[in-house]
């Protein structure tokens, strides 16, 4: 792993952990596969307009959560279920539009040398996410815990929703490199609902899950490269090992505005 692709990636496990713990938070667990999948469709019409995959992706994947936010500002259905349903059926039409190496890269990701423009996108990309959540997390927390609350503090509740699906989509897109359609959810969930179950408090927990999102895609790669295996498959299997260690721990009550 060269220092750029380990620097890009590092970031890119910081911005994971960080919004990750909103999506444990807000119940969207299976929200990270599902809108994963939006991407394919859009890495198919970028490989057609020969535009590199990670921008296609990128506006895929910013289309689908704002249909999602529209969908659901108007409707009583929940989220989680609305995005089950568009990226599912997304991952169909993109499965039709993808096919081959193309097809099998971006479903397992396929690390390498990164071009310029990647490299200065994963770095821009990950620092919003990351500034997003740290400046926006009391806000976010008000929102979940009050909306009317929320919106009498002076909250936008629906923008404030949309931002943050518009964050969770940049880091889906971050990861798609790294790990693929079929894992980059799990990056952003797993580290999350470990930090989750031993922190005390909200600040806690997003340090503990950005570590540990760094940990498991630092030692997941580097394994990965000894074993001459992707990185994607191992890079999941360090954070699930991670999980499962915590259960040796006792749960804490997570206290959110500690």
């Amino acid at each position: 792993m060269t220092i750029d692709v380990l620097i890009v990636s590092a970031a890119m496990a910081v911005a994971a952990g960080l919004i990750g713990c909103f999506a444990v938070i807000r119940r969207m667990a299976l929200a990270g596969d599902a809108m994963a999948h939006i991407a394919l469709p859009g890495i198919g019409v970028a490989l057609a307009l020969h535009v590199h995959p990670v921008f296609g992706a990128a506006a895929m994947l910013f289309f689908g959560a704002l249909l999602v936010w529209a969908v659901d500002d108007c409707s009583r259905v929940a989220t989680e279920t609305l995005i089950g349903v568009l990226f599912s059926t997304a991952l169909a039409i993109g499965s039709m539009m993808t096919s081959g190496e193309d097809l099998i890269g971006a479903l397992l990701g396929s690390p390498a040398d990164l071009s310029r423009p990647e490299l200065v996108f994963g770095l821009a990309a990950s620092a919003a996410v990351i500034t997003f959540v740290l400046l926006r997390r009391n806000e976010m927390i008000l929102a979940l815990l009050s909306p009317d609350v929320a919106r009498t503090a002076g909250v936008n509740v629906s923008l404030l929703n949309l931002a943050y699906l518009q964050m969770f989509a940049l880091t889906v897109a971050l990861g798609l490199r790294y790990l693929g359609v079929l894992l980059m959810g799990s990056l952003i969930i797993i580290p999350a609902a470990s930090a989750k179950r031993v922190s005390g408090s909200l600040n806690q927990m997003l340090t503990i899950a950005a570590l540990t999102s760094v940990a498991a895609t630092l030692i997941g790669a580097t394994i990965a490269g000894r074993l001459h295996r992707e990185a994607g498959p191992l890079i999941i299997t360090v954070a699930a090992a991670g999980f499962l260690l915590t259960f040796a721990w006792p749960v804490r009550r997570l206290a959110l505005w500690s």
